[in-house]
């Protein structure tokens, strides 16, 4: 006989695999689009364009291809960046939520592979870090979140990368002077566009 907690636990996987197979998860593409993800050629060239050495960006333990997942497959930032919206700081997905989908396909592909083993060992990709402020700066992702920022505005057209770098972008100030993409008058000039506070304290606390 089954116990309650046993029945509530098949309930739940079932409804699980159920919203899976639909497609109804936040940010999953329907079940006819991950079939072709399986061993398709776009993924195995996303793979490979995301550890071209030549390729603006350091090469990654895995080779991630934002191109193909936000872009191609139009995955949501926040159903793999969870949180987002809510935390101050991005994160990168655990190991658990990319096997959440590539425990099913993919299989064939080398980055999965590593992902796979990674899952095995019980330990978390080391990702490099691209988009950093120094350490007395506070960024806050769900105050730009909720105030419509687009991701892009500081990651750049994530979704057309393979292979992830910090893209350039200067802005220029009325006296001349140029500001670099994450450095202050950057983010300064941003702020007074957008009509955003430029109090200290707001960015140093």
């Amino acid at each position: 006989m089954v116990s309650a907690n046993g029945l509530r636990q098949r309930a739940i996987e079932a409804a699980v695999a159920g919203l899976l197979a639909g497609g109804l998860v936040l940010g999953l593409p329907g079940p006819d689009r991950v079939d072709a993800q399986t061993s398709s050629d776009k993924a195995q060239k996303a793979q490979a364009a995301a550890w071209d050495a030549d390729a603006p960006g350091p090469k990654q333990p895995i080779p991630f291809s934002h191109r193909l997942h936000a872009g191609e497959y139009q995955i949501d930032c926040l159903y793999c960046h969870t949180g987002t919206d809510r935390s101050q700081a991005a994160g990168v997905p655990s190991v658990e939520s990319c096997m959440g989908c590539h425990t099913h396909f993919g299989g064939d592909l080398e980055g999965v592979q590593i992902l796979k083993q990674h899952w095995e060992e019980k330990r978390p990709v080391e990702w490099l870090q691209i988009h950093r402020v120094p350490e007395h700066v506070q960024f806050r992702h769900n105050r730009h979140v909720a105030a419509g920022v687009e991701c892009n505005t500081c990651h750049g057209p994530v979704e057309k990368m393979d292979k992830l770098y910090l893209t350039e972008d200067t802005k220029w100030w009325v006296y001349g002077l140029p500001a670099q993409k994450l450095e202050m008058g950057w983010c300064i000039k941003c702020h007074r566009e957008n009509e955003a506070s430029q109090d200290c304290l707001v960015c140093h606390y």
